[in-house]
């Protein structure tokens, strides 16, 4: 009664919009052709974006891997970026990344989807590349023997230097499947990886890719008559080989008896459980009711097993849930990591506790309709990007075997009833029929259990005497079709007000999709935190969904997310943030909502201990991950003796502080109308924006006197090197970082360009040394974080532990080319071409353009400025980068700073660093300088 009764009195307060039709996901208008040759097509035209996707969805994934080579779908998905008869290794890239488009693909069990999006003028380009990478791509030892290195890289960074890697990756495929190729992990592993040869590589290629095992699928901006033509030009002539495509016959006995699976690995802080059923394929009339138990079970805090195991009785600081069906009878998993203190009996009994209500009785239709509400709203956000939407029907045609159910699905999912969710829990998630597995610390083995998984087995390479592609004398190859004309895009036109009470408010109309992005910015953050209580602020703000005078926290997730919308608040450096994303028909009842957190929260003491404990089981976890770990040192190593110098999220020394009178002080002192900025944008015009921010925010009173003045903050550490010392982790994670330039400095553009040749992509330059030329890692990046007075420049790399000596000399040789020689023309035009292109799509979403304007406004910057980057970018010069680089990136300014097995890089990094300090993570405190917890 207390949902109906507060959401009736919302829309009595005068904040409805103007009437409108109820707001609904729009099907995607596609067209569907097949060529003669077997390949699938599907376009969909969109003239409101300048932009188009071109994707190829391969009917070959993990469970098609030949037997003792598991991973090879995967690898192949990274030879598949490499060389054509026509094109030079990283030609992708150039036509891509370079244009101001991206490129990615990724292996699932059932298909392997391929996609870039790039500038519409050159849609006919991808589509020649996509040709010829199907039907004639160059599979040699070199790029094999590169990419598998590259590949074991990523299972190190994914799997093996995770926590939790190994349960998700390895343990719960190979427990939960006997028989069926499901059962094997789609990475792979590593004997399996070095026991391949190229003739495995090449026999793979041939089997599974060929036009009538693929499915192109265009969305964006172009004509259809045209795009037919070039269809037919690039693929019309590609063979079909004469046998049959190999398919998976496998079928996966019933499970008979319940079923546990013991696993173990190395630095997991906190024990965790998973269970398993066997269950349909995503074609089955129950994947509706299966997707909407799932979503009752862990879609948001008021979810079943958050609200029971998080929340009331504290066994576990995370809770998950899956019915995400592939293309063959499949799994519906829920699991927990559970609290600090708390035993894997514990955990058990909860769980099964859940799972038995789900059989026992019907949800309730308040559960029902929530579910629904989330998973539909869930389904409009994915859709409003071009490639979200061609993923929605490359994604149900691999897996359903029907593009169509991509909007056929909406109208399943509102059609579950309640029955149909106890009526599936009851035929699936039965007690014979579930394996558990139980994920435990190394330390908790018992002496003599051996491992419980399998030894990939030992099998004979393939031989393959088919035809073998090489890339063409440069003389002879094809020459990429010309480019389009460019289409111009439409930028949005933000409008501004600012309320009596001081509250800034923007507004940009940006789409007709029906979502409202809306965002409170509070000018406070981790700076403010008080000495000794580092992570108060952002506890202050993260606090703000936990209750009000008004509203408990299950109250508030319970309304949130019946609406659809989803409502989040937290803290960084610079500022706190609330943030809101709803379907216009619900934005007056969700704003009501997100004023009331922002103006009236209680700071309870129960769930100030609450959120206490699972941020210190957050942080055990987090501490054993080397990329976390040094991420959290670089704030205490760059910015050490300022307000910046500590962890924004807290310590598991200062969490303990905390008492609710800081929270409440810190909120009364900052949180104001004065000292927030509001941005919407999405549906909405600035008319209806404004009106809803001052029937939400019109009555929030700014205290007495001027805003409190922000912090400058201005770096003056001395460059340190740092080891984190973290025994048995699979990787060690590189960083190279120093204090940088602000966002009103005038270096600030020359500064992004210089950081885009550096580290801003796969085709830069760190990137290009570490992963591309020698495999040392999956990704080398770089980044610069430009605040208000002050700014942060961090390189970071993961690789494995005893390369990390080498990554550290490739960085600093990196940071010293950009400085000593200027940047070619054509380099300098591809990275500029990255950021331009990146800045598009970010404002292309709600939430990317709050960002955008949000940010603005938070350094002082005019909204105007949304219109001037692109032309601020493009003046940058080569000699402006050059001089950035000397000025501001010299390496032995830097800090270093390497998270890993130190015995594997200690020595190396003394060498280069004499004066490198060994921090062992189990000593680490990082609200002390030294990062050393003290002697007792």
């Amino acid at each position: 009664m207390l949902r109906h009764a507060a959401l009736a009195l919302t829309l009595c307060l005068g904040l409805a919009l103007p009437a409108a039709a109820a707001d609904s996901v729009p099907p995607i208008d596609y067209q569907e052709r097949t060529l003669a040759n077997g390949l699938k097509v599907y376009s969909s035209v969109d003239r409101t974006t300048p932009n188009v996707t071109v994707q190829v969805w391969y009917g070959v994934g993990s469970k098609d891997d030949p037997v003792g080579r598991s991973g090879f779908a995967h690898l192949f998905e990274h030879m598949m970026f490499k060389a054509t008869r026509d094109m030079p290794s990283e030609t992708i890239d150039r036509m891509t990344e370079d244009v101001g488009g991206f490129n990615n693909a990724s292996t699932y069990d059932d298909f392997t989807n391929y996609y870039e999006v790039v500038p519409a003028n050159h849609l006919e380009r991808l589509l020649w590349v996509e040709a010829q990478r199907l039907g004639s791509l160059v599979v040699d030892e070199a790029t094999f023997k590169s990419e598998r290195d590259v590949v074991k890289e990523e299972l190190r960074q994914s799997v093996l230097s995770q926590p939790y890697g190994r349960l998700f990756y390895l343990y719960m495929p190979q427990a939960s499947y006997q028989v069926h190729p499901y059962k094997r992990p789609g990475i792979g592993s590593i004997e399996e990886l070095d026991a391949a040869t190229i003739d495995d590589v090449r026999a793979f290629h041939a089997a599974y890719y060929r036009p009538d095992n693929a499915a192109l699928i265009v969305v964006g901006n172009f004509d259809q008559g045209q795009l037919d033509a070039w269809v037919d030009k690039y693929f019309g002539g590609l063979k079909t080989p004469a046998a049959p495509i190999k398919r998976v016959t496998a079928v996966e006995p019933p499970r008979t008896a319940p079923a546990v699976f013991k696993g173990y690995g190395p630095n997991v802080p906190l024990p965790a459980i998973l269970m398993t059923w066997h269950a349909p394929d995503a074609a089955s009339p129950d994947a509706p009711a299966l997707s909407v138990l799932d979503a009752i079970l862990s879609s948001g805090k008021s979810s079943r097993l958050y609200n029971s195991l998080v929340y009331d009785q504290q066994v576990a600081t995370e809770v998950f849930s899956d019915a995400s069906l592939p293309q063959q009878p499949g799994l519906v998993m829920l699991g927990a990591i559970l609290s600090g203190g708390k035993s894997i009996d514990d955990g058990q009994a909860a769980l099964l506790a859940e799972v038995a209500k789900l059989r026992e009785a019907p949800v309730t239709e308040a559960e029902l309709t929530e579910a629904k509400n989330e998973l539909i709203a869930g389904k409009l956000r994915e859709r409003e990007t071009i490639d979200g939407r061609a993923f929605a029907l490359g994604y149900a045609l691999r897996t359903a075997g029907d593009a169509a159910l991509a909007n056929r699905e909406l109208a399943q999912l509102q059609a579950v009833t309640a029955a149909d969710v106890q009526r599936v829990a009851q035929k699936y998630l039965t007690d014979a029929g579930r394996m558990t597995i139980l994920y435990q610390p190394e330390s908790a083995r018992p002496a003599g259990e051996k491992d419980a998984v399998e030894k990939p087995p030992v099998v004979a390479s393939a031989k393959y005497s088919g035809p073998i592609v090489t890339l063409a004398p440069e003389g002879q190859r094809q020459a990429p079709p010309p480019l389009a004309a460019p289409v111009e895009p439409v930028l949005p036109k933000p409008a501004e007000k600012t309320l009596a009470n001081g509250l800034r408010v923007i507004v940009a109309k940006s789409s007709d999709l029906p979502l409202v992005s809306a965002a409170l910015t509070v000018r406070a953050g981790a700076w403010a935190d008080p000495q000794g209580l580092a992570g108060a602020m952002g506890m202050t703000a993260g606090m703000l969904t936990e209750g009000t005078r008004t509203r408990g926290a299950q109250q508030i997730a319970s309304e949130t997310e019946a609406l659809g919308a989803v409502l989040s608040s937290g803290g960084g450096q610079e500022s706190s943030a609330v943030t809101l994303n709803v379907m216009p028909e619900k934005l007056p009842a969700a704003m009501a909502i997100m004023a009331d957190v922002v103006k009236n929260p209680a700071f309870a003491a129960e769930e100030l201990e609450r959120q206490r404990v699972q941020a210190l089981d957050g942080l055990s976890v987090a501490y054993q991950s080397p990329g976390q770990l040094a991420g959290f040192a670089a704030s205490p190593v760059i910015f050490s003796g300022t307000s910046f110098g500590h962890v924004a999220s807290g310590t598991p020394t200062s969490l303990v502080r905390l008492k609710t009178e800081d929270l409440a002080k810190l909120h009364g002192q900052y949180f104001r109308p004065d000292n927030a900025i509001l941005v919407m944008t999405g549906d909405i015009t600035p008319e209806q924006g404004f009106k809803l921010a001052e029937g939400a925010f019109g009555d929030w009173k700014a205290p007495a006197g001027p805003a409190p003045a922000r912090a400058d903050v201005a770096p003056k550490a001395a460059p340190r090197a740092v080891a984190i010392d973290l025994p048995g982790t699979g990787q060690a994670a590189v960083t190279v970082a120093k204090a940088a330039v602000s966002r009103g400095d005038p270096a600030y553009y020359p500064g992004v360009v210089a950081n885009s040749v550096l580290g801003g992509g796969y085709s830069a330059r760190l990137n290009q040394e570490i992963r591309i030329k020698r495999g040392l890692s999956y990704g080398a990046n770089s980044r610069l974080s430009a605040m208000r007075t002050t700014g942060l420049f961090r390189a970071v790399a993961q690789t494995k532990n005893e390369s990390a000596p080498q990554v550290l000399d490739l960085m600093l040789g990196e940071l010293k080319r950009l400085a000593d020689a200027p940047t070619s023309a054509d380099e300098l035009k591809a990275r500029k071409s990255v950021l331009v292109g990146g800045f598009g799509r970010e404002l292309a979403t709600t939430d990317g353009l709050a960002g955008i304007l949000g940010n603005l406004a938070l350094y002082d910057l005019p909204v105007s400025e949304v219109a001037a980057y692109t032309g601020k970018v493009e003046a940058v010069t080569a000699g402006e980068v050059q001089d950035f680089a000397a000025r501001n990136l010299a390496p032995g300014s830097v800090s270093v700073i390497v998270a890993g097995d130190a015995k594997a890089f200690e020595a190396g990094l003394k060498q280069r660093r004499p004066n490198l300090e060994l921090v062992p993570a189990r000593d680490i405190d990082l609200d002390a300088v030294n990062l050393k917890k003290a002697a007792p």
